[in-house]
C-alpha cells in the first residue's frame, strides 16, 4: 500500500477487527499502552475502541512531549522572557502550558516578546534577522526533534550566531519506559512502540521491556490500519518479543546519523519528567564544549519554587494510572479554551483527545 486513504479503508480495518477477535483469549483481559500521544489521537479519532473486543483494554502513556515537559522548565522559560532583548522561540503547543503560576501566553500578553515557530530553524531565522537580541529555542521532544535541535547548534556555530541558544527539555523515551515499567504500579502486558522515535533508535533499546519485564512490544504507525494490525501482532505473540509493524519506515538500525549528530551536541542527564518525576539519564543536556548555545548557562534562570496544581490528574493520567474521566475538573473547569494541566494544552494531550472525540461517549 502506498496511500493514506489504503491505510484508512473500514474494510480492511474491520477485517483485521475480526482476525483480533479470533485470536484473543476470551479468558483473559488484555492491558496495552500506546505510548505516543499520536497513536492517542488516531485510535479515538477513527474509534477504534469501539471496534476492539471489550477484554482488550488501551492505557495512554507518557508519549506526549509537551504533556511530560514540567512546570520547572515553563518556569524557566518565564525567567528568560522578562529579561531585557531576548525572543523566546517556542511551538505553539507551548503557548498555552501552564507553569507554576503564569503561562508563555499570559507573559507575551503582558510585552513579553514569545513568537511562535516549526522548527528550531525558525529559530534560527530570528537570529539572523536580530543579532542585536538573545533568540531562546525552547527545545522539547524526544529523540524525534533532538537530532534537528543539535543541527541548529552546529549551523550557529558554524555562522558565528552567538545570539543563538536552546533551552533543552529533551528526553529520552526507554528510560522512561523502564520507571513506569520498574515502579510496579501500572498493570501493562504489551507496549504499542512510538514510530517516531523508533525511526530514529530503532528497535533495540526496547529490547529490556521483553528480556527482562517480559513485556510484548510493537513498534507502530499512526494510520488506523497500522495501530489495529499492531494490536493484532501483540495478540498473537507466543513470547515477549520487540517487533516491528512499522517497517515501512522504521529499520533495525534506526537513523545512525541522525544518533550521531545528537551524540556530538547533548548528553545524558537527570531529568524531570511531570508525574514520574526525575529519572536518571532520561535528559539530553548540551554539552560544554557548546555551552554558548546552552540558555541554562548563558541565562542562569532561577524559578521561585515550581509546583504542581494538585487538583490536575496529568500527572496520573501519563502514568497509564487514571483516565480524564477520573479528573473532575475534565470538560468542567479544564478545557482547551482555559486548559489547567498540560495534557489537555497538546494536540497530543491525553485529556484534549478525550475531549474533542471522546467525551461525548461518556454522556
Amino acid at each position: 500500500m502506498k496511500y493514506v486513504d489504503e491505510f484508512r479503508d473500514r474494510g480492511l480495518i474491520d477485517k483485521v477487527a475480526r482476525e483480533i477477535r479470533r485470536a484473543v483469549d476470551p479468558d483473559r483481559v488484555y492491558n496495552i499502552m500506546e505510548v505516543c500521544g499520536t497513536h492517542t489521537m488516531s485510535i479515538f479519532r477513527f474509534g477504534l475502541r469501539d471496534i476492539l473486543p471489550s477484554n482488550i483494554r488501551l492505557i495512554s502513556g507518557p508519549g506526549c512531549p509537551v504533556c511530560v515537559t514540567p512546570n520547572e522548565f515553563i518556569d524557566k522559560a518565564i525567567v528568560i522572557a522578562n529579561l531585557k532583548n531576548v525572543i523566546i522561540a517556542t511551538f505553539g503547543d507551548m503557548l498555552k502550558v501552564p507553569g507554576s503560576s503564569s503561562s508563555l501566553e499570559k507573559e507575551k500578553a503582558s510585552g513579553a516578546d514569545i513568537r511562535m515557530v516549526y522548527s528550531s530553524l525558525d529559530a534560527l531565522d530570528l537570529a539572523r534577522k536580530y543579532p542585536n537580541k538573545g533568540i531562546i529555542f525552547l527545545g522539547i521532544g524526544f529523540e524525534t526533534t533532538a537530532p534537528t535541535v543539535a543541527q541548529s547548534i552546529l549551523m550557529a556555530k558554524k555562522e558565528g550566531l552567538g545570539n543563538y541558544s536552546v533551552l533543552s527539555g529533551h528526553k529520552t523515551m526507554p528510560e522512561a519506559l523502564e520507571a513506569l515499567v520498574s515502579g510496579g504500579t501500572i498493570n501493562v502486558d504489551g507496549f504499542l512502540l512510538p514510530g517516531h522515535v523508533s525511526a530514529i533508535t530503532g528497535q533495540e533499546p526496547y529490547g529490556f521491556l521483553s528480556a527482562k519485564h517480559r513485556k510484548r512490544c510493537v513498534i507502530s504507525g499512526f494510520e488506523p490500519l497500522d495501530i489495529m494490525q499492531a494490536i493484532l501482532m501483540l495478540v498473537r505473540q507466543s513470547a515477549p518479543a520487540v517487533e516491528v509493524q512499522y517497517k515501512r519506515i522504521i529499520g533495525r538500525e534506526g537513523n545512525p546519523l541522525a544518533r550521531k549528530i545528537v551524540a556530538k551536541i547533548f548528553e545524558k542527564s537527570p531529568s524531570v519528567w511531570r508525574g514520574i518525576g526525575t529519572i536518571k539519564k532520561s535528559g539530553l543536556k548540551i554539552k560544554s564544549g557548546y555551552k554558548e548555545f546552552d540558555a541554562e548557562v548563558k541565562f542562569h534562570p532561577k524559578p521561585k519554587m515550581s509546583k504542581e496544581n494538585p487538583n490536575c490528574f496529568c500527572g496520573y493520567i501519563l502514568k497509564g494510572l487514571k483516565t480524564p474521566y477520573d479528573c473532575r475538573l475534565f470538560a468542567k473547569a479544564c478545557t482547551p479554551e482555559k486548559p489547567v494541566g498540560a495534557c489537555m494544552v497538546s494536540s497530543e494531550g491525553t485529556c484534549a483527545a478525550y475531549y474533542k472525540y471522546g467525551v461525548r461517549s461518556r454522556e
